[in-house]
C-alpha cells in the first residue's frame, strides 16, 4: 500500500504535515504505523478471500511510549478516536468525524472490585496495529469488510499498580474500544460507567427500559436528557447535517450486557446488566426475589475482557445501516461446530410461518395446513408455539416427515427457565434431535446480566453441536453473536407486530431501521392485514418484510391472508438475507425509510411512510444495464386494506415517483430481461385478515 506525503493524518495529537519536523530516527516507525492509514479505501464490500469466516490476526506496525494525547485514524482518515488525560490522571476519550466532534470529550470509567481503574492512571508502551480483512456476512449485505487502524496501550493505575491494555480500534464506519486485564488469584468484580457526551444540538432515538427492549424508539432533544435508561443501540443525529452517531457494544461473551442512562443534558453513561432497572416482564416471569439476586455486580475469575464498546459513525443513514463494526469486533466462528463459517450447509436462512398472530388450528391436522400452505408460499419453515409440549411424539415426528415432503422445516418454541438446567436442556435438544427439527425458538431471557448472557452461549454451543438453528424472544440486543454462532438466526428485542396497543405504526416503523436494526437482526414478525396493523397500509406491510433484516424472517399473516393478497407474487419473491443494501437520500428517521435491497441480480425497493403523506422520487440509477421487468405494488388512494398491482419495464435511467398514504408504503421489484407484459391490476380483500 502506498504511503502519501499529501495524505494529512493525526496521530499522537500531531498533523504529519505542518507540524515540526519529527526526529530522524522515529521517522520509519512513524510511517509503517501511517501506512494503513493513509492508503485509499477499499470498496465498501469487496469480495472475500475465503469461503468461509476465520480469524486473522492484526499486524503490528509500531511500538514506543505513549505521548497523550493519543489518536487512532480511520483507514480513510475521516474518524479519529483520541485518547487524552484529564484532571486527577482521568482517562478522556473522543471520535471526530470529519474533524468535528462526534462524541464530545468523555471520561472513561472502568472499575475493579470498586477501584476506578481509569483515574489517576498512566499510559506506558502504545502498540500500533493494522488490519483488512473480508469475510461472509449476511442481514443487509453478503459480505463485510473489516479494515481498521488500531492501538494497544499498556495502562496503570498508579495508586494500585494495576495494570491491564486498553484495546482501540478505528475504522471507516465507527469506532471500538475494550479493556482487557490479566488474571490473577481469586474472583473479581468489574464495573462500567464510562460516559458518551453527545454535541450540543443532537437528537437522539431512545427507548424506555421498562419493557426490556420492547418500547417504542422516541425521539428526544439530547439537551432534554435527564436520567432515563435506554437499551442500545442509541442514535444520535448530529447538529447541522453532520452526520449520525449509534452508540452500543459487540463481542459480548462472559459478561454483562451493557444498558446505557442519561446523566443530564448531552451524556449517556454506561450501565452494566446488574445496574439497570428491573423490567416488567422479567419481574412478571421470575419474581422480585430473583430481579433483587441479578442487581449484584458479577464477580469472575482469570482474565478479564469486556466487550467492545462500539460507535457507529457515518455522514449519513447508508453509512450506519451498512456499519460492519459490531460483528467485525465479535469472535469468528469455531471451525470445528461451523467448517464453513457463515456458509456451513446445515445454517440455512429462510421464511417461516407462525401462527400466533393471526390465528389457525393447533392440532396436528392443523399444523400440517400451515406446512402445506408453507411449501405452496416457497416458505421455507414453520414455527410450533408452545402447544407442541401437550402432544405425544410421534405426532411431533408425523409433522415433521409430512413437513419435509414439502421442503417445509420445522421449529419448535421453548421458555428459557426450562433451559436453565443442564439435564432439562439436554432433555430439550435430543427431542429435536430425534424428531428431525432444525431449530428452537426460545424465549423470556428478560435480563443482561453475565449469567444470562452465560445462557445464550450455552444454549448456542449445545444446539451447534446438534445442528439446531436458534431464535432468541424475550431478549436483549444483538452485539455481535451470529458472527460467533452463525446458527443464531434472529432475536427479538425490539418492538414488534406481537403487541396490539399501539396508536400508529407508520412512525415507529420508520425508525426502527435506523435504531434498533443497527445493531443486527430483528424479529419483528412483519406483515399482517388486518386490524393489528391500525393505521399502516397493505403495501406498508408487505414492505415491512423487504426493509426489516432477519435471516429466519417470519411472517405474522396467516398463509392463506398471504396466498389470498393481490400482491402474493411480491410477496413469494421477498427473500430473507440480501447481498446488497442501500438507504435512499430521501429517509429520515421516524419519518420514511427507503431501501434499495438486492439479491442476486434482482432488486428491490422497498419504502416506509410515517404521519405525514408524501410523494417521493426514487432514480432507479442501482440497476445494471439494459432493461428490467418492474413489478410494482402501491397504496390505494382510497383504502389502505388494498393495494394496486402493476407491472411495467424499467431501467437504470427510470425515475420512479411514489405517492405515499399516511402509514402507507411501496414496494418493487426489477428483475433483469425485457418486460414481458405492462399493465396493471388494482385490487384489494374486505375480508382480509
Amino acid at each position: 500500500m502506498a504511503f502519501s506525503l499529501h495524505h494529512p493524518v493525526v496521530t499522537s495529537g500531531r498533523r504529519l504535515l505542518g507540524a515540526s519536523p519529527w526526529p530522524r530516527r522515529t521517522c520509519s516507525a512513524l510511517i509503517a504505523s501511517l501506512t494503513l492509514a493513509a492508503a485509499p479505501a477499499a470498496p465498501l464490500h469487496a469480495a472475500p478471500s475465503a469461503s468461509a469466516d476465520s480469524p486473522a490476526a492484526d499486524s503490528v506496525q509500531a511500538r514506543g511510549r505513549a505521548r497523550l494525547p493519543l489518536t487512532v485514524a480511520s483507514p480513510d482518515g475521516r474518524v479519529t478516536f483520541v485518547l487524552q488525560q484529564g484532571a486527577q490522571g482521568g482517562l478522556i476519550w473522543r471520535v471526530t468525524l470529519d474533524d468535528r466532534p462526534a462524541i464530545e470529550a468523555s471520561p472513561l470509567a472502568f472499575t475493579l472490585d470498586e477501584v476506578v481503574l481509569t483515574r489517576n492512571a498512566t499510559v506506558g508502551e502504545v502498540t500500533r496495529t493494522q488490519a483488512r480483512e473480508a469475510y461472509p456476512w449476511r442481514g443487509v449485505h453478503a459480505t463485510a469488510v473489516s479494515h481498521y487502524n488500531g492501538v494497544r496501550a499498556a495502562v496503570t493505575h498508579q495508586p494500585s499498580k494495576t495494570t491491564y491494555t486498553l484495546d482501540i480500534r478505528a475504522f471507516n464506519d465507527g469506532v471500538a474500544f475494550r479493556h482487557l486485564v490479566p488474571a490473577a488469584d481469586g474472583p473479581r468484580t468489574p464495573d462500567e460507567t464510562t460516559a458518551f457526551t453527545l454535541p450540543a444540538g443532537s437528537t437522539v432515538w431512545l427507548h424506555s427500559f421498562d419493557s426490556h427492549y420492547e418500547s417504542a424508539p422516541q425521539k428526544v432533544d439530547a439537551a432534554a436528557l435527564t436520567d432515563q435508561f435506554t437499551g442500545p443501540p442509541l442514535t444520535v443525529k448530529l447538529p447541522q447535517g453532520r452526520g449520525y452517531v449509534a452508540i452500543t457494544e459487540g463481542g459480548l461473551d462472559g459478561y454483562s450486557g451493557m444498558g446505557l442512562q442519561a446523566a443530564g443534558a448531552n451524556r449517556v453513561d454506561v450501565r452494566l446488566g446488574h445496574a439497570q432497572p428491573v423490567n416488567y416482564p422479567f419481574r412478571l416471569r421470575y419474581g422480585l426475589e430473583e430481579a433483587t439476586r441479578l442487581q449484584k455486580p458479577a464477580a469472575m475469575t482469570g482474565a478479564i475482557t469486556t466487550p467492545w464498546r462500539v460507535v457507529l459513525v457515518g455522514r449519513d443513514l447508508n453509512a450506519l445501516v451498512n456499519a460492519d463494526v459490531i460483528h467485525n469486533v465479535s469472535a469468528p466462528p469455531d471451525r470445528t461446530l461451523f467448517p464453513d463459517g457463515m456458509r456451513t450447509p446445515w445454517v440455512k436462512p429462510g421464511r417461516s410461518l407462525w401462527r400466533y398472530l393471526d390465528g389457525g388450528d393447533n392440532s396436528l391436522a392443523g399444523m400440517k395446513e400451515f406446512s402445506r400452505l408453507a411449501g405452496e408460499l416457497g416458505f421455507e419453515y414453520s414455527l410450533l408455539e408452545g402447544f407442541w409440549q401437550k402432544w405425544p411424539e410421534s405426532d411431533l415426528i408425523d409433522l415433521v416427515e409430512y413437513s419435509k415432503q414439502r421442503h417445509v422445516g420445522i421449529w419448535l418454541w421453548k421458555h428459557s427457565k426450562e433451559l436453565r438446567d443442564p439435564a432439562k436442556r439436554k432433555e430439550f435438544f435430543d427431542i429435536c434431535t430425534r424428531t428431525g427439527v432444525v431449530g428452537a425458538k426460545i424465549d423470556f431471557f428478560d435480563h443482561e446480566h453475565k449469567e444470562v448472557i452465560d445462557l445464550y452461549h450455552t444454549l448456542l454451543r449445545e444446539a451447534a453441536k446438534r445442528r439446531l438453528m436458534l431464535d432468541f424472544h424475550g431478549a436483549n440486543k444483538p452485539a455481535g453473536e451470529s458472527r460467533t454462532w452463525p446458527n443464531e438466526m434472529t432475536r427479538e428485542a425490539i418492538f414488534g407486530l406481537e403487541h396490539r396497543k399501539v396508536a400508529a405504526w407508520g412512525p415507529i416503523n420508520t425508525a426502527l431501521p435506523f435504531t434498533r436494526m443497527l445493531a443486527g437482526h430483528a424479529d419483528f414478525t412483519p406483515v399482517i392485514f388486518g386490524e393489528r396493523r391500525q393505521e399502516s397500509s397493505w403495501a406498508h406491510q408487505i414492505a415491512t418484510a423487504a426493509v426489516y433484516t432477519s435471516p429466519l424472517l417470519i411472517y405474522g399473516a396467516h398463509p392463506k391472508a398471504l396466498l389470498e393478497n393481490p400482491a402474493v407474487e411480491m410477496i413469494k419473491s421477498i427473500p430473507a438475507t440480501w447481498d446488497e443494501t442501500r438507504v435512499l437520500s430521501f429517509s429520515e428517521i421516524g419519518e420514511v425509510a427507503g431501501f434499495a435491497r438486492r439479491t442476486g441480480d434482482t432488486w428491490f425497493v422497498a419504502i416506509l411512510n410515517g404521519a405525514t403523506a408524501r410523494a417521493v422520487s426514487v432514480p432507479l440509477t442501482f440497476l445494471g444495464g439494459g432493461s428490467y421487468q418492474g413489478l410494482l405494488v402501491r397504496d390505494r388512494a382510497d383504502d389502505p386494506a388494498a393495494v394496486d398491482v402493476a407491472r411495467d419495464a424499467a431501467s437504470r435511467l427510470t425515475t420512479l415517483t411514489v405517492d405515499l398514504r399516511v402509514g402507507g408504503g411501496f414496494i418493487g421489484r426489477f428483475t433483469p430481461g425485457a418486460a414481458s407484459s405492462v399493465g396493471a391490476s388494482s385490487a384489494g380483500a374486505a375480508a382480509g385478515r
